[in-house]
């Protein structure tokens, strides 16, 4: 039922660099034909799940035909819209977004009015059943991009694990760690690897999304979870810069802020997302 491109980890890594590079020079653009479907890409979810409603649902009463392209990292949804390859996408929050273009001269922005939801990041373990039985030396995996690390980091400062230095922002990493007394050791991965991670570490912190796709609910399964109330960390739909006003993407970003979208999210995550709107 869905138009959509599936790409392993494995080989996004091997041209990530190659992308990111030629991104930064591209101006390539996808165009703004009305008529033409609008290319969006995303990890597959809650985002792709998500969109797939939209499709299925709402987006021919709207006049949007929607063509869903699923990624399953957090690097080439990005690449693909700077360099024109699809209209927008819809995985990241503003912190990614942010240190994204900073590291690879990009261009992407929020689109207005647009933020979705939120998938709350959650400490998961099969060996113990709340943080506290965590043995010294005990060793936990984290995302390897800056901010989902960065914000591992302080969910883990929350709940009394460590402590990190003060005045650290969304670029926090291990060395800006004060205090730990637990002295526990930190496996940096790709986000994607975390739920596999579980069986070889004592405990992982896991993006929403990933957790999901993984049969885990942060609601249910995770020995802590962030709150939604004041988060930065909203997930929302981006274009490349200049075009916010294509009147498919203004389009699809009421189709996703509608109560019917709010409507799904509550009724299929039941908690593990959170409509942002």
């Amino acid at each position: 039922m869905r138009n959509t491109a599936k790409i392993t980890t494995a080989v996004l890594a091997a041209g990530a660099l190659t992308l990111g590079l030629s991104a930064c020079g591209s101006d390539k653009g996808s165009g703004s034909d009305a008529s033409a479907p609008l290319k969006v890409a995303a990890t597959p979810t809650p985002q792709g799940e998500i969109l797939t409603y939209i499709k299925d649902n709402l987006a021919k009463k709207a006049g949007l035909e929607l063509e869903v392209k699923e990624f399953t990292d957090y690097v080439t949804p990005n690449t693909a819209v700077q360099q024109g390859e699809v209209d927008a996408n819809y995985f990241q929050h503003q912190p990614y977004l942010d240190d994204f273009n900073k590291k690879n001269g990009t261009d992407i922005v929020a689109v207005p009015n647009a933020t979705v939801h939120l998938e709350p990041l959650g400490v998961y373990s099969q060996g113990v059943k709340k943080l506290t039985d965590l043995k010294k030396g005990a060793t936990v995996a984290l995302p390897n991009d800056t901010t989902n690390e960065a914000r591992a980091l302080k969910l883990l400062e929350a709940n009394g694990l460590i402590e990190l230095k003060a005045g650290v922002g969304y670029e926090a990493t291990p060395k800006d760690i004060a205090s730990n007394p637990k002295n526990l050791q930190f496996k940096e991965l790709e986000a994607a690897q975390l739920p596999r991670s579980l069986s070889d570490v004592d405990a992982a912190v896991i993006n929403g999304n990933y957790a999901l796709e993984a049969d885990l609910s942060p609601a249910k399964n995770a020995l802590v979870a962030e709150s939604p109330k004041d988060n930065p960390y909203g997930n929302f739909l981006a274009v490349k810069k200049g075009n916010e006003d294509d009147p498919r993407v203004e389009k699809l970003a009421k189709l996703l802020t509608s109560p019917e979208v709010k409507k799904f999210i509550e009724d299929k995550y039941d908690g593990a997302v959170v409509a942002a709107f």
